[in-house]
């Protein structure tokens, strides 16, 4: 199932499952619809060439989701034939089997497990994944140190993490951030589902450099051809342009280092891979 596929089949299931709605906002703004279209699936296709297209016969790789959320990209490659396991701690964790209800008369919805758990009390068993995904979830982890070195501990023999983040090094949205939370980078919330409390980013989003250092220090190293960045154009450009064009424009300046890639898209993409 391909990306767009995936996409039309989802817009319908957020007319049944309203409560999604807010989150992903697909059926909100008409003129911002193609704007959240192309970051939706420029992220999906991210996903499909290294866990889908480099896997052309389903071989049996294991894969681990922390921080699945709603189970969206878990189901994407359900529908494709790739077993995920997801963790998360999102609130709206029960809404996750009313999707696989909708999803299983498309695809082998069984092929997507999930699990309601903090990262730092249930540690998976050692060498147990070829890949783990973190998408808007790698700046929530704290301490980022240790959560770094139970992935490593958890991938088999060059095992990779795959990132999709915000960039931290967009000027707009760092001023937008230290306006919402200043410098308070880490906070403290009660997990009433866990009835504890639990150490979390806030929003604590860092540039590809700070990435690279912290994946460094950990056991990982940096695959430069996996770096991607997405979504440079603002949601008024959308209103004005062809979005078939707006984004054909974002590949190519992503394509070039410079101070428009690096300072003015808002997402960033990697991933890294244990050292041998």
């Amino acid at each position: 199932m391909s990306p767009e596929q995936f996409f039309e089949l989802m817009l319908k299931e957020l007319e049944v499952h309203t409560e999604m709605q807010p989150y992903y906002k697909f059926l909100g703004d008409p003129s911002s619809w193609h704007f959240r279209r192309n970051y939706f699936l420029e992220r999906l296709h991210y996903i499909k060439k290294y866990l889908i297209d480099a896997n052309p016969g389903k071989q049996a790789v294991t894969i681990w989701d922390c921080g699945c959320g709603y189970g969206t990209t878990c189901l994407f490659l359900a529908m494709n034939g790739i077993k995920t396991f997801g963790t998360t701690l999102e609130f709206y964790y029960d809404t996750i089997q009313k999707r696989v209800d909708y999803w299983s008369r498309f695809g082998d919805t069984s092929l997507f497990t999930c699990t309601y758990e903090n990262l730092f009390d249930n540690r998976p068993k050692p060498n147990s994944f070829d890949w783990i995904i973190v998408q808007d979830t790698l700046h929530h982890l704290e301490p980022i140190d240790e959560a770094l070195w139970i992935f490593n501990e958890s991938l088999k023999k060059n095992g990779k993490v795959l990132s999709i983040e915000e960039n931290g090094s967009n000027i707009i949205q760092r001023l937008k951030l230290y306006k919402y939370r200043g410098n308070k980078r880490i906070i403290t919330f009660y997990d009433e589902k866990l009835q504890k409390d639990i150490l979390i980013g806030n929003e604590n989003i860092r540039s590809l450099r700070n990435w690279t250092s912290l994946f460094s220090k950990n056991g990982f190293h940096m695959l430069p051809d996996s770096i991607r960045y997405i979504r440079y154009y603002l949601p008024v450009m959308y209103r004005f342009s062809d979005p078939a064009k707006l984004l054909a424009n974002e590949r190519a300046i992503q394509s070039s280092n410079g101070i428009r890639r690096e300072y003015f898209f808002f997402g960033l993409n990697f991933i890294a891979e244990k050292n041998g």
